[in-house]
Formats: structure tokens, C-alpha cells, sequence
């Protein structure tokens, strides 16, 4: 018991749930002055129990537990994030290192970039005329953007004495790149990816609800038009834990490919 008691009483373990208390005290509070509109945390959770006690579950061709729902938002955004990731290294690996493509793309991807990710729907829906497809390939253009950026500016930013050093041991370019400049320009590149898998997981949700089918998105919409406020309460908290425990494994695969501590997003 003493022991469970110091546990939580670490301060990383107390503040993180007396933030997530004070959270839940403004939901109640709100759901007591608008009773009519709002449902309480526990009226939420007996309305989700079913929910909540059988995730897989198949009871018909559109009725399927909310986990099959997460999994195929997820297989969407994982795909289209790794392709993205595919395209956006190297291209930011060759920004970085010459000054010359740095010029000539960087205007283009300073335009693209803040294009809002529902604009490329229509144009992937033109392309593809599938929702699936359609949904990946916004995925992929929307998180490029960060992924290039970052490293790029790693690229650049590796300082000129670890390039001297090399030429001094009279490395050829190949392995100046393997081992100089590739280390150097890594963290950078894990923080864009961080910040483009965030991007693609915020961005996902609003496609799903405006392409429709299976996925996570989709069912806070379709909850909402039934007004059933007691499911989106329950779709947001899986949003925002599945977003915590994404961001959170990349973390964990930053620090094992930098052996450094993973900066906080």
C-alpha cells in the first residue's frame, strides 16, 4: 500500500491527474447547466458500455465495435504517413545539401504547405474516385511538409567542423553522408515526423467524416446526426489516446535510432 501510495504521489504521475481531475470537473460541471444537451462522465460511460466491454464487435455489415473502426482509421494513416515519409527523407536529405534545389522547391513547398488538407480531397476524389485511396493520398501530400522541412534544415544545419573532419580523413561522399551528415540531421527528422504523423491523425477524422465508411471519423459523425453525444464523447477520448500512444511509440523509436532523449511535442 505505502508503495503504491509513493507512486502516486511522483510528481509526474500526481500533475498529470489532477490536470486530467480538473478536466473531467469542468465536463461535469457543464453537463449539470446543460443536463438537456450534455450527458455526465457517468451517464457517458453506462451509455458506452457496450462500447467500452466489446470494441470487435460484428453484428452486421455497418454495425461494428468501435475498435474495427480505430483499426481502419489507423491502417490509413499509418500508410499514408509512411509513404510520405518515403518521399519526404531524401527529398529533404537533397534540399539540404544543395543550395540549388533548395532555391527552386522551396518556394513550392512554402505554397503547398499551408493549403488546408480538405482542399486536396476533391482533387484525390477526381484522381482516385475511391474513398479509400482518396483518404491515403490526403494523408500522404498533408504530411510531407514537416518531414522535408525538418530535415532539410538538419541537413544544412550539421556543423562545418564535422564536415572538415571528414574531408580531412578524406571520406568519400557516400560516407560523409552515412556517417556525418545522417546522425547529425536525424533528430531533425524525427520531429517532422512527429509533427506529420499529429497532422495526419487530426486530418484523417475530418476526412472520414466527409468521405464516409468505416473509420473513426466517420462514426463522430454519424453518432452526432443520431445525437448521440454519449458516443463522441467516448470517439474524442480514443482520438486523443490513440494520438498520445502514436506520438509516444515514434518517441520511443527516436531515442533508440539517436540514443538521445526524445524532445517533447
Amino acid at each position: 500500500m505505502q508503495q503504491l501510495r509513493d507512486w502516486l504521489f511522483q510528481a509526474q504521475i500526481l500533475w498529470p491527474l489532477a490536470g486530467f481531475g480538473l478536466l473531467l470537473a469542468l465536463w461535469w460541471g457543464i453537463a449539470l447547466w446543460r443536463s438537456d444537451l450534455m450527458p455526465t462522465p457517468p451517464q457517458a460511460f453506462v451509455a458506452n458500455l457496450d462500447y467500452i466491454l466489446h470494441p470487435f464487435y460484428r453484428r452486421g455489415p455497418g454495425d461494428l465495435g468501435i475498435g474495427w473502426l480505430l483499426l481502419a482509421s489507423l491502417r490509413r494513416v499509418l500508410t499514408g504517413f509512411l509513404l510520405g515519409a518515403v518521399v519526404a527523407i531524401p527529398m529533404g536529405f537533397w534540399l539540404g545539401m544543395s543550395r540549388s534545389a533548395w532555391l527552386m522547391f522551396n518556394p513550392i513547398v512554402q505554397v503547398l504547405k499551408p493549403v488546408s488538407p480538405l482542399a486536396w480531397l476533391p482533387i484525390a476524389l477526381s484522381i482516385f474516385n475511391l474513398a479509400d485511396p482518396s483518404a491515403i493520398f490526403v494523408i500522404f501530400i498533408t504530411s510531407l511538409w514537416p518531414t522535408i522541412i525538418n530535415t532539410a534544415v538538419g541537413v544544412a544545419s550539421v556543423p562545418q567542423d564535422y564536415l572538415d573532419v571528414a574531408q580531412v580523413l578524406e571520406m568519400p561522399r557516400w560516407r560523409q553522408i552515412l556517417k556525418v551528415i545522417w546522425p547529425a540531421a536525424l533528430p531533425y527528422t524525427f520531429t517532422g515526423l512527429r509533427i506529420s504523423l499529429g497532422i495526419a491523425w487530426l486530418v484523417i477524422v475530418a476526412v472520414e467524416m466527409l468521405t464516409g465508411g468505416i473509420g473513426i471519423g466517420f462514426f463522430v459523425w454519424d453518432e452526432w446526426n443520431r445525437l448521440n453525444l454519449s458516443a463522441v464523447f467516448l470517439s474524442v477520448l480514443v482520438i486523443g489516446v490513440t494520438g498520445l500512444v502514436l506520438d509516444y511509440l515514434l518517441g520511443r523509436i527516436q531515442v533508440w535510432a539517436t540514443h538521445r532523449p526524445a524532445a517533447q511535442s
